[in-house]
């Protein structure tokens, strides 16, 4: 039975390159591989692409059969079962190749591959109303951006980066072991380009061949209303600058909120303490109460007492997901006089008669407190 053309089957012509030979051998390899490919004839398929490459991918062999084809003098080379003629393992591949082929990570090991930028974070404080009503804010960001004199190439003005002799670009070196097993290729990072590809001669003087400078730079960032403390907001590819291409990081800003002296916040609602007279709270009044946005009206009714809490509804935060605003809750505070006139203490001794109240400092037994004494004396 006649074999088929080597060319044929990894897909590329005669005249291909030993690039275009390796990398269809890599694409096919990886399709057909038994332990990746559990189709009936995958085997036999990785078998017929691995016997081709063998073959083309040696200077002497493919000269060989490019002249005299199978029948050739090189005949039966490579065709000594799953690893070639009695070796288990027979591949161009560095183990990290090996490593992608079944864990996907094809483009890790590549250092010239672009790649995002890191993400930024700044804390920012703002003031108790802006946090509650929304406002837009200058913050000022320390970040790389990409070198104004060289335009990120990292080489003199006037001067380019050099491709790198000894990769050739790619920023990988390899090294080529024949062991008893195949030939292994190990690739690592070039050493001569520490991966870039390029070589500068000339760095630039601003960035010192790097490419980016550290700069200050103002974005202006929306505040909305409502906004609780801790909360994040992202503001997209305002991060660092991507690498080899990529993308850009973003910028997490956190929210911190400067306590206020009046009003505290729990969740949407707003909650304050409004201090009454006891004349207010006995008999009943009709009080004003601030708000962050003007003032409110709150009916105290007769008879309140000190920690009664009143609700206005509408008079709190913005809610951020939903509709509406959260309530004012005013809790009120009965407060006692400290510095009575002799005429404002008799009229409370004459009201506490009058409810029947018994007024201590009054009798003869002495005040509350000396009582309060002998009854834990046993007296």
């Amino acid at each position: 039975m006649s074999k088929r053309d080597y060319y044929e089957i990894l897909g590329v012509s005669k005249g291909a390159t030993d690039d275009e030979i390796r990398k269809a051998y890599r694409k096919l390899a990886r399709k057909y591989h038994p332990d990746v490919n559990k189709a009936a004839d995958a085997e036999k398929k990785f078998k017929e692409v691995k016997e081709a490459y063998e073959v083309l991918s040696d200077p002497q062999k493919r000269a060989s059969y490019d002249q005299f084809g199978h029948e050739g003098p090189g005949a039966g080379f490579g065709g000594g079962g799953f690893g070639g003629a009695g070796t288990g393992f027979d591949t161009d591949f560095g183990f990290g190749d090996i490593f992608d082929m079944f864990f996907g990570g094809g483009r890790r090991n590549n250092p010239n591959a672009p790649r995002q930028g890191a993400d930024l974070e700044f804390r920012l404080q703002i003031e108790f109303k802006d946090a509650i009503f929304g406002k837009n804010v200058d913050v000022v960001i320390p970040r790389t951006e990409k070198c104004d004199q060289c335009r990120g190439t990292g080489a003199k003005p006037g001067t380019h980066p050099e491709t790198c002799s000894v990769c050739h670009g790619s920023g990988q070196a390899e090294m080529v072991q024949n062991t008893p097993f195949g030939r292994i290729v190990n690739r690592r990072i070039c050493h001569a380009c520490n991966g870039s590809g390029k070589i500068i001669r000339e760095k630039c003087p601003a960035c010192r061949g790097s490419g980016n400078v550290k700069q200050k730079k103002k974005i202006n960032v929306k505040i909305p209303a409502g906004i609780h403390e801790g909360a994040q907001l992202r503001v997209s590819g305002e991060g660092e600058p991507g690498i080899n291409g990529g993308p850009p990081g973003d910028l997490y800003i956190t929210i911190f909120i400067k306590p206020h002296d009046f009003f505290r916040r729990e969740g949407d609602d707003l909650v304050c303490e409004l201090p009454i007279t006891f004349g207010q709270a006995a008999l009943g009044d009709e009080v004003i109460v601030p708000t962050l946005n003007g003032r409110a009206r709150l009916k105290v009714p007769a008879g309140t007492q000190t920690g009664t809490e009143f609700r206005l509804q509408g008079k709190g935060v913005p809610r951020m997901r939903g509709y509406g605003e959260g309530d004012l809750r005013v809790k009120v505070r009965v407060v006692t006089p400290t510095k009575l006139t002799e005429e404002q203490k008799e009229a409370l001794r004459n009201f506490s008669r009058l409810c029947g109240e018994y007024i201590n400092n009054e009798q003869s037994g002495g005040n509350f407190f000396d009582k309060m004494k002998q009854a834990f004396r046993g007296d």
